[in-house]
Parts: structure tokens; C-alpha cells; sequence
């Protein structure tokens, strides 16, 4: 009966999650500086009646590549912060924490400051993220052997530091380049196109089902990493295995939205508390909930000020801010 009552409520969820997240994209493609009428946009989607040519060109060109992209980076950078927050057993990790960010903002930048338009900035901040965390990981094997949450995270650190001055130093080297460097740095989805789109989704979808296995060890992590390994379960390579995923797929996130924070903390935390701690509900609703959570945001950024946009960066760390503050309170009540 229990088990029984169980799969219902997660199945409960399953659905409200997946009914948010359609009529979220629905209204991102609906509303805008110029706003469609959702009916029409969704009879148009379907293929029940097309919208004039001006409208569908506006929907089919413009709005949907940037709502499906925006999906797609939500949903990778939400579950990649619940998975950080399993494999590191911290309510407060986010999926920058081992230097993806740091890396990514570093690749990006010297393609912008050196001009190097056919290597292009995708590849650069995916190669810099990849690298960065990379470094972090054989750093921490170097100093310790076991790789201990611990090290791992102070490496982690050490390496966001190293990336950012050397960032800092290429900036101001060729200040005329701030202003592109900083568009890209506070996220931006404004360019978003099916190019985009086809190149992040084989990451993103490979990340996605190796967490999606991995979540029940997430689940044993919880109770500490002796009691893991008593249970059968490598706390070791189910942190490398995790890790790994994770960076994969925001680094390809990253690479094409520029660096979007707080998603990875705000979404798993609330996912958690409404529905429970348990990895095999927070990794899949995360993944939900966060790609309505940036289709949202982004709607948000290109509406406040319409006709201009805000960086949609901006908003999440405005929504992200406060949020931090309150999950570390909560934290340290708890302590």
C-alpha cells in the first residue's frame, strides 16, 4: 500500500512537472515585444492553422529556437546543480563549483579580445569549462590520493580563482572589448537559433540519462561515504562518474547562454522541499522545473524593458540572491 500511494504521488509529480513546463514554453512563444494570441500560436505549432507569414516567421525563426534552447539550459543547469549537491552532500553547491564557470568565462573572453571568429565562442567556453574542471579534478587527486569531498571543493576553488585573474588580465589588456565580454558573462539567449540548439542537445541528453542512473547512488551518498561503501556503493567513482556528467552537460549550457547563475540552486531547493529529498524525485523534477524556470526568466528579461532586453542573467541572480541567503539561513538553523 505504501509503495503503491508512493508511485502515485511521483507520478503526481511527473505530470504537474511536465504540465508546467509545456504551458511555460507555450507562453514564451506566445508573449513577447510583439505578443500572438496563445491559441492561434499553438493551433499554428500543431498544424491546424497557420498564422500569417510575419507571425509564424516571428514564432518559428525567432521565439521557438530561443524557448527550446532556453529549456535546454534550464534543465541542464538545474539538475547539474542537484547533482552537484548529492555527489558533494551541500545544499549550497551550484554547477560552477568546480570552475566551469571560471574556465568558460576564460575561453570566451580570448576569442572576443583576440578576434578569433572562426574557432568561435560555443567551443571556447565549452573547451574552457571542460578544462577547468578537469585541472581541478587532477588537482585534488594530486594532493589527495582519495579525492576527498573536501579537497575536491578547495581545488575547485583554487582553480575559479586562477581562471578568473587570468580573465581579468585578458580584459583589461583589450578594454574595448568589455562591453561584448560582459554581454556574454551575464547570459544571453538573444541569438539563440536551431544551430544552437542541435549542438548542445547530444551533451546535454547524454549528461541527463547517466544522472538519471546515477540518482539512486546519490540516494545511498546521502546517509555518508563509509556507509556507501558498505552498502556496495564507490562513493569515489560515483563522484567522478557524477561529476563528470554533470560538467559535461552544463559546459555545452554554458558554452552557448553565457553564465546564467543561481538556476542550479534555486530549482533542486525548491524541488526538495516540496517534494522531498530523495535523488530519485529531485534529479528528474529538477530537470523539469528548471527548463520552465529559464523559459520564464528569459521571457521575463525580454519583456521588462521591451523593446530592449535585459541580460538574462540579471533576473536569476535578482530571483537567485535573496534565495542563496535564505537556503543559508535555513542551513545554519539547522546546525
Amino acid at each position: 500500500m505504501a509503495i503503491t500511494s508512493t508511485s502515485k504521488l511521483t507520478a503526481r509529480w511527473a505530470v504537474g512537472a511536465l504540465a508546467v513546463l509545456v504551458i511555460a514554453m507555450a507562453v514564451g512563444v506566445a508573449f513577447g515585444p510583439v505578443s500572438i494570441p496563445l491559441g492561434a500560436v499553438i493551433r499554428d505549432l500543431v498544424g491546424i492553422e497557420r498564422l500569417p507569414d510575419l507571425e509564424h516567421n516571428i514564432v518559428h525563426q525567432f521565439r521557438l529556437p530561443r524557448v527550446v534552447l532556453g529549456a535546454l539550459v534550464g534543465w541542464m543547469l538545474s539538475v547539474g546543480g542537484a547533482a552537484y549537491q548529492g555527489v558533494f552532500r551541500n545544499p549550497l553547491a551550484d554547477p560552477y563549483l568546480l570552475g566551469s564557470a571560471a574556465g568558460a568565462g576564460l575561453g570566451a573572453t580570448l576569442v572576443v579580445v583576440n578576434g578569433w571568429s572562426s574557432f568561435g565562442l560555443p567551443p571556447a567556453a565549452f573547451i574552457g569549462a571542460i578544462s577547468a574542471v578537469g585541472i581541478s579534478y587532477a588537482l585534488s587527486q594530486a594532493i589527495d590520493r582519495t579525492s576527498s569531498t573536501a579537497t575536491v571543493i578547495l581545488s575547485g576553488v583554487a582553480v575559479s580563482a586562477m581562471f578568473t585573474a587570468a580573465q581579468t588580465y585578458v580584459q583589461q589588456s583589450r578594454s574595448d572589448t568589455l562591453r561584448q565580454v560582459y554581454s556574454w558573462i551575464l547570459g544571453r539567449l538573444t541569438s539563440a537559433n536551431w544551430s544552437d540548439v542541435r549542438l548542445v542537445l547530444p551533451y546535454i541528453t547524454v549528461s541527463s540519462v547517466v544522472l538519471l542512473f546515477a540518482r539512486r547512488h546519490l540516494d545511498v551518498l546521502r546517509v555518508g561515504e563509509d556507509e556507501a561503501t558498505s552498502l556496495g556503493v564507490s562513493a569515489r567513482t560515483t563522484r567522478v562518474v557524477v561529476v563528470f556528467a554533470a560538467t559535461l552537460g552544463v559546459a555545452a549550457a554554458v558554452s552557448v547562454s553565457g553564465l546564467i547563475g543561481f538556476v542550479g540552486i534555486i530549482v533542486p531547493h525548491i524541488v526538495r522541499v516540496t517534494a522531498g529529498s530523495s535523488y530519485r524525485r529531485i534529479v528528474p523534477l529538477s530537470m523539469m522545473f528548471g527548463a520552465a524556470f529559464l523559459v520564464l526568466a528569459d521571457l521575463a528579461a525580454r519583456t521588462v524593458q521591451a523593446p530592449a532586453e535585459l541580460p538574462i542573467g540579471i533576473i536569476t541572480a535578482f530571483l537567485g540572491a535573496p534565495f542563496f541567503l535564505l537556503v543559508l539561513w535555513r542551513a545554519r538553523g539547522v546546525n
